[in-house]
């Protein structure tokens, strides 16, 4: 018989990452370049092959994608590994950053876990049963008016060359809210979301591990989750990303689309 993860099981894990990122921060460690501004550490290698050695040990059979490894996409049994999202941040020393875990079966994403070791925060859901924050039940804010909304974005790592940069957006939105947040951790954005401290996220281009955790949190903590087109299919490529409420949400994507 196959073994299923549980909630429990994904905390766990991203809670032993977390203590990798934590006992590395600010420590003098190694930083490669994927690209321009798409950076790596050595403390991202050791949180992902500490979570792969670990999912592969507990739960053979299973298809993981990780940043750093990549690995399968698809299978009746997936996994999305973001072994330390908010990689820039990290390695400048700005405490803004997390691991994130989720868990699919047949393509329905079932499970998550990210977990901020900085602030201790512990954010999960389960499918159809909720999502939650150190145990305390998560719910998204009811601001309906983009006036008295905070929003929050974030830009591609190909943004120095790409058309599709997300700035022009950024100003649109900026003029029309009480402000946009740049936290630079796709993963987090997601979690503020579900816990009502920001009301609306979009994002233009993304992996599947940068948004996996964090739409099944937000989903759960009753946020509509859609692509910035409204399409719903989020882990197709090209992947992108708009959460808030269902009466924000459909504000936001008037903007997004207009």
């Amino acid at each position: 018989m196959t073994t299923l993860p549980t909630r429990t099981d994904l905390e766990q894990l991203a809670q032993q990452a977390g203590r990798i990122l934590f006992d590395g921060y600010e420590k003098d460690i190694r930083v490669d370049y994927k690209g321009e501004i798409d950076l790596v550490t050595e403390i991202d290698r050791a949180s992902e092959a500490f979570l792969l050695g670990e999912i592969r040990q507990r739960f053979p059979g299973h298809t993981i994608m990780a940043e750093e490894s990549g690995g399968a996409d698809g299978g009746e049994r997936q996994w999305y590994v973001d072994p330390l999202d908010g990689t820039v941040n990290y390695a400048h020393g700005v405490p803004v950053f997390c691991v994130s875990i989720a868990y699919a079966h047949r393509g329905e994403l079932m499970l998550a876990a990210i977990y901020d070791p900085m602030r201790n925060e512990l954010f999960s859901a389960e499918r159809r049963k909720g999502a939650w924050l150190n145990g305390r039940p998560l719910r998204v804010s009811d601001v309906a008016e983009l006036g008295r909304s905070l929003l929050v974005t974030g830009f591609p790592y190909d943004t120095w060359t790409s058309a599709r940069n997300n700035f022009d957006l950024f100003a649109k939105l900026g003029k029309m809210t009480q402000g946009v947040r740049r936290l630079g951790s796709a993963a987090l954005d997601l979690c503020y979301v579900a816990a009502g401290r920001l009301d609306g996220y979009w994002e233009l281009s993304l992996k599947p591990w940068d948004l996996a955790a964090g739409a099944l949190i937000c989903l759960e903590a009753g946020a509509r989750v859609t692509k910035v087109d409204g399409s719903p299919n989020l882990l197709s490529p090209p992947i992108s990303v708009l959460a808030a409420n269902p009466v924000l949400h459909e504000k936001m994507l008037a903007e997004l689309s207009g």
